[in-house]
């Protein structure tokens, strides 16, 4: 099995295809258990990479890296003034409104929130603004549940940005521990007591959120780099049976 899903690696640039519960920056637990570190396996020594951007833990998709410090600081250049364009796909709870929907409504730290990483809304004037564009793809049943398959597109990249304006309108990710229906299901995973119950609850053992299209400028062209959703995805989508791990990976890196 290859350290990464590499969907291009020239001028630079290494994009990939980042897997659903694997984290983007180095952890204690081993040169496997994050993306970087397995980047660097995988160019051995040819190239050092460098994050440009990151995923949550949860979510998989394209993702791309530089392989040199000139071309991390064009992709960050870049970043920063708006032309790199990102499309996540996300299946959220409910009937999302037809039609193009813009959230806008600034985040910041969750005060009132005992896990330390919970960002939410916040309007005191203390916020980061905070735009997300939204448009519903499809709407569909499951054991009586409704349920909407949305394209998502960002204006700004703050923490945890889609999943909480998804959460605050109403339309939480499915599977979303930290964001989700249930407070809990973050605590009981990152303390390793995610039962059978909660399992039930979640559906899929990774929230539904993939990063589905990166578009970027570069070097005179436009390059654009897609990734399919992991197979749990698929299945909740298609109302087949969903497949969790044998071994849940835990921890608390969202």
């Amino acid at each position: 099995m290859p350290l990464i899903d590499a969907l291009t690696e020239s001028e630079g640039l290494l994009v990939v295809n980042k897997p659903a519960g694997l984290v983007c920056h180095p952890t204690k637990a081993g040169p496997l258990s994050s993306l970087i570190s397995r980047a660097r396996l995988h160019l051995e020594g040819r190239a050092t990479p460098h994050l440009i951007h990151r995923l949550d833990r949860e979510t998989g998709g394209v993702l791309a890296l530089a392989t040199t410090a000139e071309a991390g600081a064009a992709l960050r250049d870049l970043w920063m003034q708006g032309y790199i364009a990102k499309e996540y796909w996300a299946i959220v709870h409910g009937e999302f409104p037809e039609g193009d929907r813009w959230i806008d409504v600034p985040l910041g730290r969750d005060k009132t929130s005992v896990v330390a990483i919970r960002d939410w809304v916040v309007e005191d004037g203390t916020g980061s603004a905070a735009m997300t564009h939204v448009r519903r793809w499809e709407v569909f049943e499951r054991a009586g549940e409704i349920y909407s398959l949305l394209r998502v597109w960002l204006y700004t990249g703050r923490k945890h940005q889609i999943r909480i304006h998804l959460s605050s309108a109403g339309h939480p990710i499915v599977g979303d521990k930290l964001y989700g229906r249930n407070p809990d299901h973050y605590l009981s995973f990152v303390e390793h007591r995610l039962g059978p119950e909660a399992k039930a609850e979640l559906m899929v053992p990774n929230h539904a959120l993939h990063a589905a299209r990166l578009w970027i400028p570069w070097q005179g062209r436009e390059l654009e780099f897609s990734a399919s959703p992991a197979p749990y995805f698929m299945a909740f989508l298609r109302g087949e049976p969903v497949v969790w791990p044998p071994d849940d990976e835990t921890g608390a890196s969202f």
